[in-house]
C-alpha cells in the first residue's frame, strides 16, 4: 500500500523510538515495587508456535474475589518485555494497588510479533489468539479472573486493543488507545501494518466507529496522545466521531508530548487507575 511522505516520516520516528526498547529480563536488581513477574509461554493455534509473555501480579491482593486482567499489548518492534519492567509503570501499579486497597488488577503482557497489528490476517489469527488463548491461559497461570478483562494498548498496541473491542462488544469490562496508531486510509498506513487495503478496511477503528458506533457502547473507552503526537489527529478525529455516540469514553488530548516513553511513563497512574476502575465497576463481560 501507497503511505504520504509525511505519514512514513512519522512512522519511521515511531518504529525508531519503540525499537530502541530492548530485550530484557529481570535482573537481581529490579525493583519490582512488591510485584510478582511470571514469564511464561502461550500455547497458540491460531498463531501456530510458543508465544512469550509476561505477567505482573501486583502485592497484598484484596481478600474478596479473584483479580481482574489487564491484557496490554505492545507497539511496533516491542515485545512482552517492552513494559513490563519499566520503572513508571511497576510504581504507578504499586500505587493504585495501594490506593485501591489490593485491587490493581494483574497485568499480562503478550508478545505480538514485530508488525502485526494484533488483527486476524495472513500472518495468523492475531485477534483469536488474544481471545481464546492468551486470556484463558494468563487466567489459568496466574489466577485472574477471565470473565472480568480489560484491554489497552500503547502505539499499535492502542490500535490493537481498540479494534479488539470494537469487534467483540460485550467481551471487555473496558478498552484504553495510548497514542493509539490509527490512521484514516489504507494509504496512509506503513509498510506491513496491512495485508493489503481489504484488509485495513475489514480493521478500520474510525471508518467502522463512523459507520457504527455501537461497538464502543456498554464500556468504558479511554483514549489519550500527546498534543505534539504524530497520531494526535487521528485519535482526535475518532474521540470527535464518539463523543455524543452513547460510549462511555474518557479522553484526555491536552496533554504535553509526543510519542515516546517519556510520554507514556508520565501517564501510567491515570491509565491503571482507569482500567482498575472499569474492573471495579465490570458485573456482565463475556467469556467468549
Amino acid at each position: 500500500m501507497k503511505h504520504s511522505a509525511k505519514t512514513a516520516a512519522a512512522i519511521a520516528a515511531a518504529v525508531a523510538v519503540l525499537a530502541g526498547v530492548a530485550w530484557f529480563f529481570f535482573g537481581a536488581g529490579t525493583d519490582t515495587r512488591g510485584a510478582e513477574v511470571m514469564r511464561f509461554e502461550v500455547e497458540s493455534e491460531a498463531v501456530p508456535g510458543k508465544h512469550p509473555a509476561v505477567a505482573v501480579i501486583p502485592g497484598d491482593p484484596a481478600t474478596n474475589g479473584k483479580r481482574g486482567l489487564l491484557m496490554f499489548l505492545h507497539g511496533r518492534n516491542g515485545d512482552s518485555g517492552s513494559f513490563a519492567q519499566d520503572a513508571a509503570f511497576l510504581a504507578a501499579l504499586a500505587k493504585v494497588n495501594e490506593r485501591t486497597r489490593g485491587r490493581a488488577p494483574i497485568v499480562v503482557f503478550p508478545d505480538g510479533g514485530d508488525s502485526s497489528y494484533w488483527h486476524d490476517r495472513s500472518s495468523g489469527d492475531w485477534g483469536r489468539y488474544l481471545i481464546d488463548e492468551v486470556i484463558p491461559q494468563a487466567a489459568e497461570r496466574t489466577g485472574a479472573d477471565p470473565s472480568r478483562v480489560v484491554v489497552g494498548g500503547i502505539s499499535m498496541g492502542g490500535f490493537g486493543a481498540l479494534n479488539l473491542a470494537q469487534r467483540n462488544p460485550g467481551r471487555f469490562c473496558g478498552a484504553g488507545g495510548h497514542s493509539p496508531a490509527l490512521f484514516r486510509s489504507a494509504g496512509e498506513t506503513p509498510q506491513g501494518a496491512f495485508d493489503d487495503a481489504p484488509d485495513f478496511e475489514r480493521n478500520d477503528v474510525i471508518g467502522t466507529a463512523r459507520r457504527d458506533p455501537s461497538g464502543f457502547a456498554g464500556a468504558p473507552i479511554w483514549l489519550d496522545a500527546g498534543r505534539e503526537d504524530f497520531f494526535h489527529p487521528t485519535t482526535a478525529e475518532l474521540t470527535d466521531v464518539l463523543d455524543g455516540s452513547g460510549a462511555d469514553l474518557t479522553a484526555r488530548l491536552e496533554w504535553p508530548g509526543g510519542h515516546d516513553d517519556s510520554y507514556w511513563d508520565a501517564h501510567w497512574a491515570q491509565y491503571l487507575g482507569f482500567y482498575t476502575a472499569a474492573l471495579r465497576d465490570c458485573t456482565a463481560a463475556g467469556t467468549g
